[in-house]
């Protein structure tokens, strides 16, 4: 689990097919977190174990199934800069919100505004576009955000990017039409799934519908 608040900025080095899907490569930049074999790290909103940590690389396989769900299935040009954050130890402050590592699916970029406020609007991916809404928490590639506005039919949401997240994350970087990451709110998930359960088990009543 995390929380959604960066701790540092890598550089994804190399991605080669292997037999299980693809080894990653990754540039940790001097990040002081010294994993082992076997931690979780969000790499821009993925949860992916450390196979291996050397200085300067540690690798970590990906399968196909989180290759099609989020962008690091799409990896034209190397190196790439990623947004990484370790597991919450006990101590850690939930600055953020509750981020599984679990991405939705693919996000657009549709439109950037940078004068006066810098806002960024994105189409959500169809699988978390019921989750989002204004005033809620989303992580758009591993960095927990308050969805600033949403459309009331989920084809889009904005969020706004104060100075301190533009400066050490990479979403100051986002052009329009770019894919990102996106993992809606755990806890409306949660929801969602006990409200759509409790209407399946209501008795149906003489005339009206569930």
């Amino acid at each position: 689990m995390f929380t959604g608040i960066v701790q540092h900025v890598g550089r994804i080095t190399a991605a080669e097919p292997s037999p299980t899907g693809v080894r990653l490569t990754l540039d940790p930049c001097g990040w002081s977190h010294r994993p082992a074999r076997g931690d979780s790290i969000s790499v821009s909103g993925t949860c992916l174990t450390v196979v291996e940590a050397q200085p300067g690389a540690w690798s970590f396989d990906v399968i196909p199934q989180t290759l099609e769900r989020t962008a690091l299935g799409s990896l034209a040009s190397l190196p790439r800069s990623v947004n990484l954050e370790h597991a919450v130890l006990a101590a850690t402050p939930m600055g953020g919100h509750i981020v599984q590592g679990h991405v939705d699916g693919l996000g657009h970029v549709v439109s950037i505004q940078t004068s006066g406020q810098w806002r960024v609007r994105i189409e959500p991916p169809e699988a978390a576009a019921r989750f989002i809404v204004a005033q809620g928490s989303i992580a758009v590639d591993g960095v927990s955000l308050t969805v600033a506005d949403a459309a009331a039919d989920g084809t889009w949401f904005e969020v706004a990017l104060i100075p301190e997240t533009l400066s050490r994350t990479t979403l100051a970087g986002l052009a329009v039409g770019d894919a990102v990451n996106i993992e809606a709110d755990h806890l409306s998930k949660l929801i969602a799934r006990e409200v759509a359960r409790q209407m399946a088990l209501r008795p149906a009543q003489p005339g009206r519908e569930r």
